[in-house]
């Protein structure tokens, strides 16, 4: 499949900013799933500074606007081609070793009532792979999709206690079950093609890995019950969402921030 992405990210400001710095992380994967045909990543005003490639093999690029700035517009636009590989994180070369996702995060912190899903869960597993597909299942199950009863920094457990939450909420509860019964695991930031029409729609999206050992990094998105597809684009990873965000910045000043962001997807070619 071939999808087109078109990525908008604006912050403003009611005072102007003596500057901005961003740092970002808004490049599609290279593996075996992936193949960018093209990709333009820009911000409005600014100058572009060095990039690198982190251990987890993702690009990173950093940027600087320049004040007195009201407003910073990011935009990532190209087009991608996906494969189907089942959510396996074929061909994907990073440096960092798996038992380094066994750490826990604020935001995948693990009660009791995570331990004890996790636990239940892989009850009769005979494998690794099964245990990861169980406790996605656990998590789809025990969290219904709901937009709004939670926020930026809702934690795994406040997710399950709730009940209900978005694909954040979904992907933070699966990484804190995997590392609670020892699988590494960790958070996906990227997009996803959704709609059957063709039309463009909102597309960003989160989802899960988990490392099995006879296999590698496996995707697993809990919100849609699924492993990741040919419909989904991987930019990045982390060990929770604000690890793995697609932009981390500051900008100097007094101003209050605000936030609007618009993504959409397109499929071009099936």
């Amino acid at each position: 499949m071939i999808l087109t992405v078109n990525h908008v990210t604006t912050y403003q400001y009611d005072a102007p900013m003596r500057s901005a710095v961003q740092s970002l992380r808004l490049f599609p994967s290279r593996f075996d799933g992936q193949r960018i045909i093209r990709w333009d990543v820009s911000v409005e005003g600014g100058i572009r500074g060095g990039s690198f490639k982190d251990g987890a093999g993702d690009k990173i690029e950093a940027w600087s606007v320049r004040g007195p700035v009201a407003e910073v517009t990011i935009t990532a636009t190209g087009q991608v081609e996906t494969t189907d590989l089942a959510g396996v994180l074929r061909g994907h070369r990073e440096h960092v070793p798996p038992l380094s996702y066994l750490c826990e995060t604020p935001a995948t912190w693990v009660d009791d009532a995570l331990e004890t899903l996790a636990n239940e869960a892989i009850l009769g597993a005979e494998d690794d792979l099964e245990r990861a597909h169980r406790l996605a299942r656990a998590v789809s199950s025990a969290i219904a999709y709901k937009p709004g009863v939670t926020h930026a920094h809702t934690t795994a457990a406040e997710a399950l206690a709730l009940g209900e939450g978005v694909c954040q909420d979904h992907a933070h509860a699966l990484i804190a079950a995997a590392r609670t019964v020892g699988l590494p695991a960790r958070y996906v930031s990227g997009y996803l093609f959704a709609r059957d029409d063709g039309e463009p729609h909102e597309a960003a999206h989160a989802w899960a890995e988990v490392h099995v050992p006879t296999i590698g990094w496996i995707g697993f998105d809990p919100a849609n019950e699924c492993c990741p597809d040919e419909r989904y684009i991987r930019l990045g990873s982390g060990a929770d969402a604000r690890d793995a965000a697609p932009i981390k910045g500051i900008a100097l000043g007094l101003g209050e921030e605000s936030l609007d962001v618009a993504v959409a997807l397109e499929a071009t070619q099936q």
